[in-house]
């Protein structure tokens, strides 16, 4: 329902400069909508206990979306500890050494944390190398990240620890020299329930998605899970320059579909097992179906990396295409994978364009990889 424009007015909350901002910040109720104007603003911005509604989020964005302005400076740009129904969006964060945007809960057991939105966000060399994450989200629940652009980082673009039923769509992630830009994407700690869709991934790590990990325990959440990561998506994705494009790490189940890989540097997929102890599934219950990957076969230690106390019998392989573009005879284009593949295509020439990574119009393989991909209607 449309608030009554004098009531709108009022929640517009416009600053311009560090002043305004701080002052602005400290006091921020449902349905505020915090304005920050085009220009450079200090990091360092920490914000507890930030309530807003479904009704009524608090909104924190830049004013121009054309212009957005600039976090530089300090450890963090920002730090939102157990906010509810907050939105992030249009802003720039740039060159922080420990983290970019930290969402958290406080630490397991110290609260919620729950229905943040990060749109529009633009993450320049954060860290720029070591374990210092863009975006680090802990204990978070109900989430998006949406059309995010991140530029070199340290650790991880995106890194989720203990975080359930959230959506990563339509984000860049690209590595840059300067950076070591450990992982793209990685979703451990108990994690459950994340959809990575429509995202593409240059240079982004060894591991552009690492589909589990390796957590200490006091941080997991739910606490005593017995995964890393369980029941993850990554779906209608791009990807190149990576040393493995996809690693399943302690994962309790997870679906890979309808994704492009070109050109993988050492392996396609990773099958690992970091966490040890009884308590721990072996990893287990993947599923890579629908994919296209474009490989050189001079560029490949193996298709699968598979390493110890792991489940690879139980992973699932079917309808995926395979080409290698320096094959000569049509063994060159089949994979070895750790089970039978079901219904794959092997050696058909797919027209993709290798800076796009989009299929020609004419291409034998509509359907297959990311352009095959349609997202469900919601």
């Amino acid at each position: 329902m449309a608030l009554p424009q004098a009531r709108a007015d009022e929640r517009r909350r416009p600053v311009a400069g560090d002043a305004e901002l701080r002052a602005a910040s400290a006091d921020l109720r449902a349905g505020d909508l915090l304005l920050l104007a085009p220009g450079n603003y200090r990091g360092g911005l920490s914000l507890s206990d930030l309530h807003g509604t479904a009704a009524e989020p608090i909104v924190i964005a830049g004013a121009d979306p054309e212009h957005p302005p600039t976090f530089v400076g300090g450890n963090e740009a920002l730090h939102l500890t157990r906010p509810r129904h907050v939105v992030v969006r249009d802003l720039v964060v740039r060159g922080q050494p420990g983290n970019g945007i930290n969402v958290d809960d406080g630490g397991p057991g110290k609260g919620a944390a729950s229905h943040v939105r990060v749109l529009r966000v633009r993450f320049e060399g954060v860290g720029p190398r070591g374990n210092h994450d863009a975006l680090k989200l802990s204990g978070l629940t109900d989430f998006e990240v949406s059309e995010c652009e991140f530029l070199g980082w340290g650790g991880s673009a995106i890194d989720l620890v203990g975080c359930q039923r959230g959506v990563i769509s339509g984000c860049t992630l690209r590595g840059q020299p300067e950076c070591s830009q450990h992982s793209g994407i990685q979703a451990k700690g108990g994690t459950a329930q994340v959809v990575i869709r429509g995202c593409r991934f240059e240079g982004a790590g060894e591991r552009a998605v690492n589909l589990g990990g390796s957590t200490g325990l006091e941080w997991f959440r739910p606490q005593h899970a017995p995964y890393e990561a369980k029941d993850l998506t990554v779906e209608g994705c791009r990807f190149r320059d990576s040393q493995a494009f996809v690693a399943f790490v302690g994962v309790d189940g997870a679906l890979v579909r309808r994704n492009t890989f070109y050109r993988p540097r050492r392996w396609v997929l990773r099958i690992l097992q970091e966490s040890q102890g009884e308590r721990f599934v072996p990893c287990r219950g993947g599923v890579f179906e629908d994919n296209l990957i474009v490989f050189r076969r001079a560029e490949l230690h193996r298709f699968v990396n598979v390493g110890e106390h792991t489940a690879a019998e139980s992973f699932v392989f079917r309808r995926n295409a395979w080409f290698a573009s320096d094959g000569a005879a049509p063994a060159d284009h089949r994979p070895q994978l750790p089970t039978p593949e079901a219904d794959g295509t092997y050696g058909v020439r797919p027209g993709l364009d290798p800076e796009s990574l989009e299929l020609a119009p004419q291409s034998p393989l509509h359907g297959r990889g990311a352009d095959g991909f349609v997202p469900a209607p919601r």
